[in-house]
């Protein structure tokens, strides 16, 4: 995903709008939202993200203790704003180990987030069975959000979705057992409403996860 903007649901290269489409194109996907090039986490990248986006920026606040932010991702262009962010952090597993945690935030059919729950997209509804009792449960932005495990994903991941500020939110965590932090009513802050707390983030490397899922 870095150096130039690619497509949400395969990371392959999109054209620009131009003569033909005034909207971006992937070759197998048709019109998309392109995904901006990641750049490593700061609280500088973080800002740039949550003043440009439409969406929510979730993450974890306060983060786990000994977690990270580890990078920030973004599906959208300059006139349309941002249409879906991802929020990578990571830090010690709840059995012993590195877990790594995506949160994405998303309109309907921008397919970020399917992307780096490893399923076919674009959105989680077909994979989640919403008869049954959620499987967990978050605090987003201060309400009660329900999470249903999304089936169909690789074995190396645990992902669940639900519905946040009325956009998708998926949250996918490496490896499978770290999916227990889930469990924990973990407490999510919209970036958007955070102020001057954002440049309180500890930072850690980029986590190569946001760039090959």
């Amino acid at each position: 995903m870095r150096g130039e903007p690619s497509c949400p649901k395969c990371g392959g290269r999109v054209r620009a709008p131009g003569l033909f489409a005034d909207t971006w194109q992937c070759d197998v996907h048709g019109t998309v939202h392109p995904v901006q090039p990641v750049i490593p986490p700061s609280v500088e990248a973080l800002g740039v993200v949550v003043h440009r986006t439409q969406v929510p920026v979730w993450m974890p606040w306060p983060l786990p203790i000994g977690w990270l932010f580890t990078g920030v991702a973004s599906a959208g262009d300059d006139r349309s704003g941002g249409r879906a962010t991802a929020v990578a952090c990571s830090g010690p597993g709840p059995l012993g180990g590195m877990g790594e945690m995506i949160l994405v935030a998303e309109e309907l059919g921008v397919g970020l987030g399917a992307r780096y729950a490893g399923i076919d997209g674009p959105d989680p509804g077909p994979y989640m069975n919403v008869e049954k009792p959620p499987q967990a449960k978050v605090l987003a932005a201060g309400r009660p959000t329900p999470l249903w495990h999304v089936s169909g994903a690789p074995g190396d991941r645990a992902v669940f979705a639900g519905e946040a500020l009325g956009m998708w939110f998926w949250a996918v965590v490496w490896p499978e057992q770290s999916g227990l932090l889930m469990y924990d009513e973990l407490v999510l802050t919209d970036l958007r409403d955070a102020g001057a707390e954002l440049d309180l983030v500890p930072c850690g490397a980029l986590s190569p996860r946001l760039l090959e899922p």
